[in-house]
């Protein structure tokens, strides 16, 4: 009775260990068998249908509506909108268009499009992930210490403990209330229940199993842990600095107004001007003004000629007539007539924005604003952030008005929780600053230069779009760029230690509470009647670590927010 109690608890231990690693058998189960690709013989091209394995950096691709994604690659030919939610954790189908990279693993839904392949075999986006989480359920945390150093002193003190409490019964219990039984038989039994109550399976298994359900759940949140420390010292962050380009915002200006005179002009015609004037110029805010242009279906023409003022603005010539872009400083130095709007300007400008203003044969005609937008769930996630009780600092190299702008945005205080116009060297410097004041803190960035940084914080958060050296340097990677992962990660980790705690403390209370009563301790006063069975002492040895699997198992049953 006591090995079948014993295996049937190693059975449902295991079995529950196996739940805990549903995520990678998920992440697996998400590849393509085959991929259906474009091969030239001779002057006609034919599609083949080959293992996904067979697949070469470089091939061209076929993908028809409700087929899996096979390997990496970016969009030549054709659109979709494309299902990434079991990757990233974002439910909203995306939008795929020409030049667009799409994800093997990833769901088409709509439309069929053809991709040429950037990465095959271990090199794709999901091999990484599976790998990624398979370390990270791999590896130790710190916490799991304390389990191993009890152990180490709790096995050979039970082992002794057994062997008094059947000296006991052999010399003296046994004669005191077993009168009719061998003093050996009644001392073995003792010390067998003593040592299968007493097995520290449960111990050993309050980490592991916490740490694999609680990546596997990051995992489907688009959330990937680099290992179980990065997930112990996620659960105690106080602050969270964020980089503001690329994570709080898009990282990419875009035209947010266009103002023109009272009855002079429609504000297309505004845009049509500037866009032909900029249509050769490479600078960001004019690639901007471009790209808007063309999202509205404006027709863009050939300037006549084009010279650029570095630093203040461009001159064109558009349909005949001299065209002037610029800051509102130039157009005054022209003597454009800027100040009837020199009101709209300084508004503008309060709210973190670029200002161009246009001239159309050295008279104004209007503005265009441009400005690195907000990206529309970054106050939401900072909310939330606070609500965590979360000191949150932003950090940017911009200059102060738009730094208070953006942060007026997302709900942060510009005189407290906003660092301005600091260079990319010092960013590690304020993450320095955070922790000699005793905070233990979240850096969150995209960039090359966020790296130092990210090196430098407890917990460094790498925005999973941004450069492959800052997403090195992180303990965390957020694969979809979107900032409520990050509260998200940090409910994850407190949740996961949370756990991890009530198995250490439920695993050392059952053993406080059953060895005595294993030993025997009830017998002198209630009789032999209450000395526990030795197939009892099995079965609840065996239901400690059931519970402790299973008390694991409910963080893949944790929403995040």
């Amino acid at each position: 009775m006591i090995l079948t109690l014993i295996t049937v608890g190693k059975y449902l231990e295991a079995r529950g260990k196996g739940q805990t690693g549903d995520a990678i058998r998920k992440l697996l189960g998400l590849r393509a068998k085959t991929a259906r690709i474009l091969r030239t013989n001779g002057e006609t091209a034919e599609e083949l249908e080959i293992p996904v394995e067979d697949v070469l950096v470089g091939d061209v691709v076929v993908v028809r509506p409700g087929e899996k994604i096979p390997v990496d690659g970016v969009l030549i030919a054709g659109a979709s909108t494309v299902d990434e939610s079991m990757l990233t954790g974002e439910s909203m189908p995306v939008t795929k268009q020409l030049n667009d990279t799409v994800i093997g693993g990833s769901l088409n839904k709509t439309g069929s499009f053809r991709f040429r392949a950037t990465a095959v075999g271990k090199q794709t986006a999901l091999a990484q992930i599976v790998r990624m989480v398979q370390d990270a359920q791999a590896s130790r945390a710190p916490i799991q210490d304390l389990a191993d150093k009890v152990s180490s002193y709790f096995v050979p003190a039970i082992i002794l403990l057994a062997l008094v409490v059947g000296a006991y019964w052999y010399f003296w219990g046994a004669a005191l209330y077993y009168h009719h039984e061998s003093p050996l038989g009644v001392s073995l039994i003792f010390m067998a229940t003593v040592l299968l109550i007493s097995c520290p399976c449960a111990l050993g298994l309050a980490t592991p199993t916490a740490i694999m359900a609680g990546t596997g759940v990051g995992a489907q949140h688009g959330i990937l842990i680099k290992n179980a420390e990065a997930l112990q010292k996620a659960g105690g962050v106080t602050a969270v600095v964020l980089d503001k380009t690329g994570t709080i915002t898009l990282g990419k200006p875009a035209v947010t107004d266009l103002v023109t005179l009272a009855g002079e002009m429609p504000e297309l015609e505004l845009l049509r001007i500037a866009a032909t004037a900029e249509r050769n110029s490479e600078h960001p805010l004019a690639e901007a003004i471009v790209e808007y242009a063309r999202e509205l279906g404006v027709t863009i023409g050939e300037p006549e000629s084009f010279n650029s003022l570095t630093g203040r603005g461009v001159e064109a010539i558009v349909d005949g007539k001299p065209v002037l872009l610029g800051s509102p400083a130039l157009m005054q130095e022209q003597g454009t007539g800027i100040e009837v709007l020199q009101n709209q300007v300084a508004q503008l400008q309060d709210e973190g924005k670029t200002v161009i203003a246009v001239a159309l044969d050295n008279h104004f005609i209007g503005l265009i604003a441009v400005a690195d937008t907000v990206k529309e769930t970054s106050a939401a996630a900072i909310s939330r952030m606070h609500a965590q009780g979360l000191r949150v600092i932003m950090l940017t190299g911009d200059n102060w008005r738009t730094a208070r702008a953006i942060a007026r945005q997302v709900g942060l205080n510009p005189e407290r929780e906003v660092t301005a116009e600091v260079l990319p060297g010092d960013k590690a410097a304020t993450v320095r600053a955070e922790q000699a004041q005793g905070r233990v803190v979240a850096m969150v960035g995209d960039g090359v230069n966020d790296a130092p940084a990210l090196a430098q914080a407890d917990v460094g958060m790498a925005i999973g779009a941004g450069a492959d050296v800052a997403i090195e340097a992180s303990d965390v990677t957020l694969i979809r760029g979107d900032l409520r992962s990050v509260p998200q990660a940090i409910e994850l980790s407190r949740r996961t230690l949370g756990g991890i705690k009530q198995n250490l403390f439920w695993a050392f209370a059952y053993n406080v509470a059953a060895i005595p009563i294993a030993a025997g301790v009830l017998v002198p006063f209630f009789g032999p009647q209450f000395q526990l069975n030795p197939m009892i002492a099995a079965g609840a040895m065996a239901f400690s670590s059931v519970f402790v699997v299973s008390n694991s198992l409910r963080l893949r049953r944790a929403t995040l927010g």
